[in-house]
């Protein structure tokens, strides 16, 4: 007689209990594959990568993304241009740093006019980037002293105990509606002035926010040396009239080949010249009327904040 053959190990017959019609071998190896899979996934996602549905799924979902990124890029492309704006952006650390210097202290600089160069064909000239021409306008800063501004105001009422929620709100909001507004204003006064310009809107979008820089150095200096009282003793006002001094007089100058353009669009030479005779009194007084007493008004609001 021969004995019985030794019972299969626990393992074994744990695995077999899964499925009674697979046998004991292919349980083994089926554990043992299970047990190399499920150290690098989670057992509820164990075959959700090798699922046509869950792959049909991600294509499905690329495909929308990809759409729907192709669609907001054209309707962006309509109202925005990209390539122009870039122009705008394109900076370095040495034109940041001379620039803020400029904008601070603009009362010895020459020349104010913007550096050019000629197209391959040699037709018609485009202006340097900022990187290339400190006369030349950016957005880098302007962007960058929106926001600073907006978060120093907070920060400083937060010192003085007079921080609250919507304080943060309330500041970026009355900041952009100034913004706005100024641009507006310019935008109508050249309508009427028959002033017209390639780049105009940008160049005036991007010379509106750098009144935000003396704004700034008005708020820092004015905390700094009134000992947290702010811009209301004659410390402040002194900071605040130097400031917007500066950035009256360096509007006033960079400005001024964008409203007070040398030639006009019309058709001859003799008739360009008539054109900038009968109205560049009325565009230096504009100019200076923007410069100065606008800009007295936003500085001082946004300054008492």
């Amino acid at each position: 007689m021969r004995s019985p053959p030794p019972p299969a190990p626990l393992h074994q017959q744990q695995a077999s209990y899964g499925n009674p019609y697979q046998p004991q071998g292919a349980a083994a190896a089926g554990t043992g594959a299970a047990g190399s899979s499920s150290a690098h996934m989670h057992p509820a996602f164990g075959n959700i990568m090798n699922d046509q549905t869950a792959q049909m799924g991600f294509q499905v979902g690329k495909s929308a993304m990809m759409a729907g990124h192709d669609y907001m890029e054209q309707n962006f492309n309509r109202y925005v241009n990209v390539s122009a704006l870039k122009h705008y952006f394109n900076v370095s650390n040495s034109y940041v740093l001379s620039k803020l210097a400029l904008v601070l202290f603009p009362w010895r600089h020459k020349p104010w006019s913007r550096a050019q160069r000629l197209s391959p064909g040699g037709q018609e000239g485009y202006f340097l980037p900022p990187r290339e021409d400190i006369n030349s306008p950016d957005m880098y800063i302007p962007v960058m002293a929106f926001v600073t501004y907006i978060l120093l105001s907070t920060l400083l009422a937060g010192l003085r105990g007079a921080f609250h929620p919507e304080l943060l709100g309330l500041t970026a909001t009355t900041a952009f509606a100034i913004v706005i507004f100024e641009i507006l204003a310019l935008k109508l006064g050249c309508y009427l002035l028959s002033i017209s310009n390639e780049s105009q809107l940008l160049d005036l979008v991007a010379y509106s926010g750098y009144k935000f820089v003396g704004i700034i150095v008005t708020l820092v200096v004015s905390e700094v040396l009134s000992g947290g009282r702010g811009t209301g003793g004659w410390i402040g006002w002194t900071v605040f009239g130097y400031t917007f001094l500066a950035t009256a007089f360096f509007l006033l100058r960079s400005l001024k080949y964008v409203l007070l353009p040398e030639n006009s669009n019309d058709g001859t030479r003799g008739s360009m010249h008539t054109v900038a005779r009968a109205q560049r009194n009325r565009r230096t007084q504009f100019l200076f009327l923007y410069s100065y007493v606008v800009q007295f008004v936003f500085m001082w609001i946004l300054s008492r904040a």
